[in-house]
């Protein structure tokens, strides 16, 4: 957009930094380049410092995993065009300021008395904390606008799986944005700053708080544990592996419509966990039902966590055996999930879980086979239910200040929309 960002009053006084759900998907790592969306300074991620906002790919998907999250799925209230581009244009400008450290716009105070301030100042004094801002299009979102014949091939809504009890108002969106930090304040108020500039033009659909990741995209880092006691991530997709992200994650030439490329695709599933009947499992059944010890979290028959698995050994209901990419025609995904608790269920359950977030570069050749297979025949089925769902087509990065989220999609599908008429009238 060619804005001029000036440092902001906070910056000069030193605000910157010195299924399927659980168990097996693909080998731990990352510290991206900037041109992939990850930290360009390790160190910086040690000390809350900022991620790059701009490159290639967005920023929170190969990007070393932060510790808490706020996701929000947002509906689209405007039939206006020209209001809805402004629109990503200002969140744009407003997540490239934050994600830095900085207020949005004119900040929190010292404006204009009687108008409200751009920002909502609860992230004053807070360092950026590794904040990123990913933005993904739902399916419904094609429908407006005139981008029928922009929605790409790849993303398709979600088929009924067995075993579903989808809650309506915790599914679907028109668009969504994920926001990623180590510090819950700061993702909060970056998803509550977004809503509010989008006041009547969209409005938020659901949202999903998290915490303690379940899986790490960072090489030889302890990998985390999930609300069942297990370790969780052991084989993911690391961020460093250039080669394996550009096979499994990232849209390449060709795949679809050429907004896409550089972009991947998001499924975003609330899995309920029964974590009092879990509880009140035997060790060797818990055990039995993921296909590792609890302990060292290393594979049945093995020593370590990081032993290749013989998957024979296990059950034939196991997680693990079921969900690994050589019982499924190699199959990967790359996941970022995070643990959740919201409260009880009013019968004195915990309403806790894993908010399941999985990347990957193709929804039909990744996450929907995968998921058929382990809702069909999994043991942890009777220990978890999916509740929510949505799937999102996530652009390519911001390349600089000029550029802005989503340009390539309306900026095509202009085109498209000027040359039709073109033809028409000729």
């Amino acid at each position: 957009m060619g804005e001029k960002v000036n440092p902001s009053r906070r910056s000069l006084i030193g605000w910157g930094g010195a299924g399927l759900a659980l168990g097996a998907a693909v080998a731990g790592g990352a510290v991206a380049m900037a041109e992939a969306g990850g930290d360009a300074d390790p160190v910086a991620a040690d000390t809350g410092g900022a991620v790059p906002f701009h490159g290639a790919h967005q920023a929170g998907i190969a990007t070393p995993v932060q510790d808490r999250l706020h996701f929000a799925a947002f509906d689209v209230k405007t039939d206006d065009r020209a209001e809805f581009v402004q629109l990503l244009k200002d969140w744009t400008a407003a997540a490239r300021r934050m994600t830095a450290g900085k207020a949005v716009g004119e900040g929190a105070y010292g404006g204009l008395a009687e108008a409200p301030p751009d920002d909502t100042g609860e992230a004053l004094g807070l360092k950026p904390s590794r904040l990123t801002l990913t933005i993904g299009f739902g399916p419904s979102l094609f429908g407006k606008f005139g981008l029928d014949g922009q929605r790409p091939a790849a993303l398709v809504d979600l088929p009924g799986f067995p075993g579903d009890n989808l809650d309506a108002a915790r599914t679907g969106g028109d668009l969504c944005v994920q926001a990623c930090a180590d510090d819950p304040q700061v993702a909060v108020h970056a998803i509550r700053n977004l809503a509010r500039i989008g006041f009547g033009k969209v409005a938020i659909r659901w949202s999903q708080l998290g915490f303690g990741k379940t899986s790490s995209t960072t090489p030889d880092a302890q990998t985390p544990r999930n609300l069942m006691g297990f370790k969780d991530g052991t084989r993911n997709i690391a961020g460093t592996e250039t080669d394996r992200l550009k096979k499994f994650v990232w849209s390449a030439d060709g795949d679809g419509p050429a907004w896409m490329s550089g972009g991947s695709y998001l499924v975003a599933r609330r899995i309920r966990m029964n974590i009092e009947t879990w509880d009140r499992t035997s060790l060797q059944e818990q055990e039995d039902v993921f296909g590792r010890d609890k302990g060292e979290g290393a594979p049945v028959g093995k020593a370590k966590e990081h032993d290749a698995p013989f998957l024979k050994a296990m059950k034939p209901d196991a997680h693990v055996r079921l969900a690994h990419p050589d019982s499924n025609g190699g199959i990967t995904i790359l996941r970022r999930g995070y643990s959740f608790t919201d409260g009880t269920d009013g019968l004195g359950r915990l309403d806790a879980g894993l908010f399941f977030l999985a990347y990957m570069r193709d929804v039909r050749k990744g996450f929907i086979p995968l998921q058929r297979r382990l809702s069909a025949s999994d043991a942890l089925n009777e220990y978890i239910q999916h509740v929510g769902s949505a799937v999102f087509a996530v652009p390519p990065g911001v390349r600089d200040t000029d550029d802005w989220w989503g340009r390539a999609l309306f900026s095509g599908s202009a085109k498209s929309s000027e040359s039709a008429e073109s033809a028409e009238g000729a």
